[in-house]
């Protein structure tokens, strides 16, 4: 059993310190993650806090331990996905202006210089590409080389099958490449598995 599954056993069967260890294993994807997709850092900080509330009340529902990390995502796909919702019915109702997104990522958790470099010029490409992209292009795109997810988890993760996840990643990269964006990209080792 690997040290995520065990942590996982233990924090369903109530351990705290278990639990806080996923939370920090997990906090800096998920943050990135987020952030990625709504581009403003305090609701990003907001929306990752709900999503460890969430695992936290959830987490004794999962069966699979080994399938932890899908499970996570899929409940911070669905909360980006909420916040968006909730962010049109505001705007629609008249009850709230158009939320200002924060285009300033230096205060952008990371791990590396490289990785943030990378991710910054990735965030630039897909401003600028995201127009051609479908959502679920995008979606898979980012979770594969922004998340660096296995094509396995982010199908278990969308709840599609693999084949549709690899097609719909080919259609995107066949994009950027059409634009050579993307070349550099992909040819690092690091991000190219």
């Amino acid at each position: 059993m690997d040290q995520i599954s065990g942590w996982v056993e233990q924090a369903q069967t109530g351990n705290r310190f278990a639990l806080n260890q996923l939370i920090d294993h997990f906090q800096n994807d998920i943050f990135r993650m987020v952030y990625y997709r709504i581009h403003h850092q305090a609701d990003a900080e907001d929306i990752t806090q709900d999503i460890f509330i969430q695992m936290i009340r959830r987490i004794r529902t999962l069966k699979d331990r080994s399938r932890f990390k899908p499970w996570l995502y899929r409940i911070a796909i669905n909360r980006v996905r909420d916040f968006f919702r909730k962010k049109r019915l505001l705007f629609f109702m008249g009850t709230s202006s158009e939320i200002e997104a924060d285009n300033s990522i230096d205060n952008l958790r990371t791990t590396s210089p490289e990785n943030d470099i990378f991710r910054k010029e990735l965030n630039n490409l897909l401003k600028d590409l995201s127009k051609e992209l479908s959502k679920w292009e995008r979606e898979i795109f980012l979770l594969r080389y922004l998340d660096d997810m296995d094509v396995k988890d982010i199908a278990i993760t969308l709840g599609k099958n693999e084949n549709t996840v690899k097609t719909h990643l080919y259609r995107a990269v066949k994009k950027f490449k059409k634009h050579n964006c993307l070349r550099d990209f992909i040819q690092r080792g690091e991000y190219a598995k």
